[in-house]
């Protein structure tokens, strides 16, 4: 593997070729014969950096991000950070499920950083490429030393995770919101047990997820959900949409924000793989409603977004007073499915938090 002279950056943008982040000399590999890590290997590097800094041109409300791991078990077949894993000279399908580079010097990295004299105190994001909480962060626990800087430090920080592993930092949180700014954010897409299995075979259930949101609440922690990503055809039905925000809704979820499917390069080819097995008749179908590019027309994503933002307003989901309790309405009857048509007006798509 192309250890030396490493050249991503946060989001899949090169560095200067000098820019090594760690060397060859610095690489343990290691695999672990337990049921929760068979099939995966992992590589221990000592990373030259940690926090990077968010490309110009990127769509993100951030500046800062910190990425302790590369790949990711929760072996989604949409991620978008999967290219990712070709600059190290591993394929972008099952090597990024299974060959998982840890920045075992992380904590240290970032206390170091935190503290230097150019530092401003500027947001940082958790989870913006890779789950920090995926299956790995059991073993190495690198989060908590992560989180006891950012509270130290009295830095502001944002975590956005599919993993109920977040629940054993419960306290560092906690303590950590009463100095700063902290922002916790859950990724469920769809509710649909089925279709979670297949796409998401390596993370928790999303009922699982929603019992993250609710304990984050009852601990003071407001918590919101990326309802990300949104399929086409797949998990798109109004009734789906509507199953999906009802239960967020009944999470205690501060809010909720859809995305659309996207598909960058190395996941479009993976994902499509996956869809030509499973669902061989919405290949061309996909083919049509992608082919301008990564991302889903303007406005079928216009669509998508109103639809979820009607029955948010109908479920009542956003930030509740003192006191008040939330009230999730009775199941109404399902609205039919909406022919695949460009709508005439509606909101634009939200950007990811």
């Amino acid at each position: 593997m192309r250890w030396e002279n490493l050249t991503v950056e946060s989001g899949g943008h090169r560095q200067a070729a000098d820019a090594a982040l760690f060397g060859a000399d610095a690489v343990t590999t290691r695999t672990f014969d337990t049921p929760e890590f068979r099939g995966i290997t992992f590589h221990e590097v000592r990373a030259r950096s940690i926090v990077n800094r968010v490309p110009g041109a990127s769509r993100m409300p951030f500046e800062w991000t910190v990425n302790p791991y590369r790949g990711c078990s929760h072996a989604c077949v949409y991620c978008f950070a999967r290219k990712t894993h070709t600059y190290l000279d591993l394929d972008a399908g099952l090597d990024f499920d299974s060959q998982i580079v840890v920045k075992v010097n992380a904590p240290e990295l970032l206390r170091r950083r935190l503290a230097a004299e150019g530092w401003q105190g500027e947001h940082i994001a958790m989870g913006t490429d890779v789950d920090c909480y995926q299956r790995a962060e059991g073993r190495y626990r690198l989060m908590p030393g992560i989180l006891s800087a950012l509270r130290d430090h009295a830095n502001p920080f944002s975590i956005l995770t599919k993993g109920t592993l977040i629940l054993r930092d419960l306290d560092l949180l906690v303590q950590a919101s009463r100095v700063t700014d902290v922002g916790v954010c859950v990724s469920v897409g769809f509710a649909d047990p089925d279709l979670w299995r297949t796409v998401e075979p390596g993370t928790p259930a999303p009922e699982r997820r929603l019992d993250v949101v609710r304990t984050l609440a009852g601990h003071g922690i407001g918590c919101g959900v990326l309802m990300a990503p949104v399929l086409p055809f797949l998990s798109d039905h109004p009734a789906q949409l509507r199953a999906t925000v009802r239960a967020i809704a009944a999470s205690g979820a501060t809010s909720v924000t859809p995305l659309v499917l996207h598909l960058r390069p190395g996941a479009r080819e993976w994902f499509t793989a996956w869809l030509t097995r499973r669902h061989p008749h919405l290949v061309r179908r996909y083919e049509r409603l992608y082919a301008d590019g990564a991302y889903a027309p303007k406005w079928y994503q216009r669509r998508i977004t109103r639809q979820v933002h009607d029955l948010a307003r109908e479920y009542g989901i956003g930030p509740a007073g003192p006191g008040v309790p939330r009230r999730v309405p009775q199941r109404q009857p399902e609205p039919q499915h909406e022919p695949l048509e460009p709508p005439t007006s509606g909101p634009t798509q939200l950007s990811l938090i």
